[in-house]
């Protein structure tokens, strides 16, 4: 079984702002309590290709491992390690990330994707954020029930941090709005 489901949201700032937001969300410290499922960040690789203008980075993500505590019990680990591609067009202006963990792949399988794009109906005002994610619990695919109440918790909190990292985005953005407006908060 594979749990998946999609979110869309709309925030009510430019896709420069937004953006910008995305690459401050993990090291302002004032994060760290409402974003606590992370517990590392580290960038391996950054490249800006010279010739089409766009900028790959990878980054290494350390999370709390995903699911209700009975399933960290078992697995007998509390940690997971995730990697981030992201690809950032300028001149297009789109932002997209994509997530996957690297441990705990016998157990489970999370991949998630964002795209942020300029909002059609605003595009220099407000930005689309688009959010895919696909849960795959792994050795529990035999007893399907219990796969698919597992799969749906490990949903309900990505979900949830899901939310935290929209309010932690939008409070970067008022600050960085702030901030070219020269004003201090």
């Amino acid at each position: 079984m594979v749990k998946a489901y999609t979110q869309e949201h709309i925030y009510k700032h430019p896709w420069e702002r937004v953006t910008s937001a995305s690459w401050r969300k993990f090291s302002d410290p004032e994060n760290k309590r409402t974003l606590s499922h992370i517990l590392e960040v580290d960038t391996l690789n950054c490249n800006l290709d010279s010739q089409s203008g766009k900028l790959y980075t990878t980054r290494a993500l350390t999370v709390h491992a995903p699911g209700p505590w009975f399933i960290r019990k078992i697995i007998g680990q509390d940690i997971c390690h995730c990697v981030e591609s992201t690809v950032v067009d300028a001149q297009s202006r789109s932002m997209q990330l994509k997530t996957r963990n690297v441990s705990l792949k016998k157990f489970i399988e999370v991949e998630e994707k964002i795209r942020y794009d300029p909002h059609p109906d605003n595009p220099t005002g407000w930005t689309i954020c688009r959010q895919e994610t696909s849960i795959s619990i792994k050795p529990l695919s035999a007893l399907a029930s219990m796969a698919e109440k597992v799969e749906q918790k490990c949903a309900e909190r990505f979900m949830q941090n899901s939310t935290k990292g929209r309010e932690v985005m939008e409070r970067i953005c008022k600050y960085l709005e702030a901030e070219s407006s020269g004003i201090s908060i």
